[in-house]
């Protein structure tokens, strides 16, 4: 039996940093340590509540893809506005990321955890009262703002809660809710559009969401605030109780907790007062390059996939506009390809559940890479659908698509998402965190609101290779900005190393602690 009430004798000897005393270990009656240790109850709530955004996020956004002809055909929309609708929730991410998600470095990780969930509950509710398109518009905006918000603190409030040495594989769990979300929004369109085969069907796909999301909201009043934000910002006292609360358990480990105080950041900002111009200073550029490239380059391909999947699966499989001769034939269409992209999407789980398993083994720089270059394969194998017919071009296009689905939720879509709340010090790992999810989301509303116009104007071949040729330059930015993070102490990045002893490069990269 291990004799967990003991802590290390250094513990009470000298003071720690917050991670340190959340990485500590128990130990058996003869000192020798355990492997890992256990999860407390608040470790756990604080990380099924952040996994709980992130299913909303791909519920919502994936869901829009199955309604979308629906709405098309309520509101009489035309091809230009059929692309807002389509890059309304995604301009919200992307203003929300940085904006909202900034704001967590100034009023803690808890407030903005809690303020994001309120503002996706009542542009929800509103959402499900629209009478028109603008309406319709700015209810989808203001659900991507709280999505966008979620993106940097969601990361946060789990990474700084939690032993490094899991942090990758927790994240991304985390992370994979939002493939779940995907899988789980498409699968409610499909049984809301068998149940209600009507044009108000829609209504019913996002009122689903309502009253789970409500309930994440409550839990989340009851969650520690991020005791690394605290200690950062001087409230050393403050840190400490939330230390406690953090690590409450039977027996009880630490026994006592006494924060190191910490000074002015190593970015040159005072303590509790962190400017956004500091992520492009000297130290924190790479970093800014590093975390917000590759993710915009992956967000191309993997909204624009995402979203018109069912779109490009009806029109591959024989539906589309030009078969659609009443409302029994649109709705038909549509149940066909959400049937079709459910499957499709479940490879999605399947790719997370991978990432999860091997961040922390084999490092994320290397799945990155590795999943730059799947995407590219699988679209490449997509792409030879077009001149295939019958039963091989529906086998081009799904084996494509689901390659796509699995190699970017093993590789960049995970991976983009977990180093970007990794690489920057804490002052700045909320605004650098959701600059780094802004800049992405500039690529996916660019995709969204473009890919219909472009997929009519220049056709899908043309698409496809324009996809493949932008998987190949992530891994490419990837491999010549790589910063590895696997296994770090959070409370030393930006701390201990020069900016050239953080930077991997072609050689290989170096961790940052």
């Amino acid at each position: 039996m291990a004799n967990t009430a003991e802590s290390a004798p250094s513990s009470a000897a000298a003071p720690r940093t917050v991670q340190e005393y959340i990485d500590e270990l128990p130990a058996w009656a003869d000192g020798t340590r355990l492997k890992t240790a256990p999860m407390t109850g608040m470790q756990w709530r604080i990380w099924s509540l952040a996994a709980a955004g992130k299913f909303f996020e791909g519920f919502v956004v994936f869901m829009t893809g199955v309604a979308l002809p629906l709405i098309v055909r309520e509101f009489h929309v035309a091809p230009a506005e059929k692309g807002i609708v389509s890059a309304a929730s995604l301009a919200g991410i992307l203003f929300g990321a940085v904006l909202l998600g900034g704001m967590s470095d100034y009023f803690g990780r808890k407030r903005m955890f809690i303020a994001e969930m309120i503002l996706f509950v009542a542009f929800l509710a509103l959402l499900i009262l629209c009478s028109n398109f603008l309406s319709l518009a700015i209810c989808l905006f203001g659900l991507g703002l709280a999505l966008g918000c979620d993106y940097p603190t969601a990361h946060m409030i789990i990474s700084e809660s939690i032993p490094s040495a899991n942090r990758g594989k927790l994240v991304l769990a985390a992370f994979g809710f939002q493939s779940l979300g995907a899988l789980g929004g498409t699968g409610v369109g499909c049984i809301v559009l068998v149940l209600d085969p009507h044009l108000s069907a829609w209504r019913w796909m996002f009122a689903t969401a309502l009253v789970p999301a409500l309930a994440v909201t409550i839990g989340r009043f009851f969650v520690v605030e991020s005791a690394n934000w605290l200690a950062v910002r001087g409230a050393h006292e403050q840190a400490e109780r939330s230390v406690v609360k953090l690590l409450l358990r039977k027996p009880q480990y630490p026994t006592s907790i006494t924060l190191a105080r910490v000074g002015a950041s190593a970015s040159g900002e005072a303590a509790g007062r962190p400017s956004f111009w500091a992520l492009f200073n000297d130290r924190n550029l790479r970093a800014t390059i590093f975390a917000s490239v590759p993710w915009f380059i992956q967000d191309l391909g993997t909204y624009g996939i995402g979203i018109f999947t069912p779109i490009i699966l009806a029109a591959a499989l024989g539906g589309g506009s030009d078969h659609v001769r009443s409302l029994s034939d649109m709705i038909s269409d549509s149940v066909l390809a959400a049937k079709g992209a459910a499957m499709i999407d479940v490879l999605l789980i399947v790719g997370i559940l991978f990432a999860v398993v091997l961040a922390d083994r084999l490092g994320r720089i290397k799945l990155q890479i590795l999943g730059f270059v799947g995407c590219a394969a699988g679209l490449l194998l997509a792409s030879l659908s077009i001149d295939a017919a019958g039963e091989a071009k529906i086998t081009f296009i799904f084996a494509g698509f689901m390659l796509f689905d699995f190699m970017t939720n093993l590789g960049p879509n995970a991976q983009t998402y977990l180093l970007a709340g990794e690489v920057f010090p804490t002052e700045v790992r909320g605004m650098g965190a959701g600059f780094a999810a802004s800049f992405a989301k500039i690529g996916a509303v660019a995709t969204a609101y473009l890919f219909p116009i472009l997929l009519a104007s220049i056709g899908t071949r043309a698409l496809l290779y324009g996809l493949i040729a932008t998987s190949i330059l992530g891994a490419v930015i990837t491999w010549l900005y790589q910063i590895e993070t696997t296994g770090i102490n959070l409370d030393r990045v930006g701390r201990d190393e020069a900016p050239s002893e953080r930077a991997g490069g072609p050689s290989g990269a170096k961790a940052l602690a």
